[in-house]
């Protein structure tokens, strides 16, 4: 299975909302931490999806096949 950058983000979005619903400051700080945690986890994905999109067009620019 291929995790992409949305699944992650969808991550991080849910993180925030239990974080604005916590009633409890250690529950809405871990909240916060597993929120930066995805983020930083999309952020790599993206990079990595951003790389091979890249590689695959300089590919076929020059007459190879794509990934």
């Amino acid at each position: 299975m291929s995790v992409t950058s949305e699944y992650y983000m969808a991550r991080a979005a849910e993180a925030a909302r239990d974080a604005e619903a916590a009633t409890l400051d250690n529950v809405r700080d871990r909240c916060r931490r597993s929120e930066a945690a995805w983020l930083t986890m999309a952020g790599r994905i993206a990079q990595g999806e951003e790389m091979r999109d890249t590689l695959a067009t300089e590919k076929a620019a020059r007459g190879g096949s794509p990934l």
